[in-house]
């Protein structure tokens, strides 16, 4: 079970597509979560690898190192 607070502004929105389309708050709630639940945990590990410590190399330097992007060579 999951209890949410939202702002008026959204609230409102919610419950207007909800009377409109005649599906539940709960399902538009539903979905939202669903479409958007591997870009936030996306996020978070991006943001999580950002703050360990670690070497880090530039796209300068992997591109000069791999020879990536070059087209002189085949």
């Amino acid at each position: 079970m999951l209890a949410l607070r939202l702002p008026p502004d959204i609230e409102k929105r919610l419950d207007d597509l909800a009377r409109r389309t005649g599906r539940t708050k709960s399902y538009y709630a539903r979905e939202a979560l669903i479409e958007h639940l591997d870009d936030l945990e996306d996020i978070y590990l991006a943001q999580q690898r950002v703050e360990e410590n670690g070497p880090r190399i530039s796209l300068d330097d992997m591109i000069e190192k791999y020879g990536l992007g070059r087209d002189d060579e085949t």
